[in-house]
């Protein structure tokens, strides 16, 4: 079994590569002051940059779960998301209303990524 952890911590990965597969931590925004567009966006970044890093990238994104503190943000999530994904392969995608680990969070990724 050929398992791949990159910068791990006591707690978690930040990246598991498997069978030619990505998993990513879950992404979230740093700066509380941050809207949803602006957390969206950020996170977002974040995936592409560790996508990267795992040789991989988001037109081979296969599955990616959302998680939302508030439904009423979902519409200028799904803005910021789609224009992302505009010219890409979309992944099967879930999203769920969920408490967050901190009120300040808005929204998280949990992305997984052929490579």
């Amino acid at each position: 079994m050929n398992i791949e952890r990159i910068d791990s911590t006591e707690r978690m990965s930040r990246i598991v590569k498997h069978n030619h597969s990505v998993y990513l931590c879950g992404q979230t925004a740093c700066d509380p002051a941050w809207d949803i567009t602006e957390q969206t966006k950020r996170c977002l970044v974040k995936i592409e940059d560790l996508l990267a890093q795992a040789n991989s990238s988001k037109e081979q994104m296969l599955s990616v779960t959302i998680y939302i503190r508030d439904m009423k943000d979902f519409a200028a999530m799904n803005a910021v998301w789609d224009a992302w994904v505009a010219d890409c392969e979309k992944p099967a995608r879930a999203c769920v209303e969920a408490r967050m680990a901190r009120p300040d969070l808005l929204v998280e990724f949990s992305v997984i990524a052929a490579y």
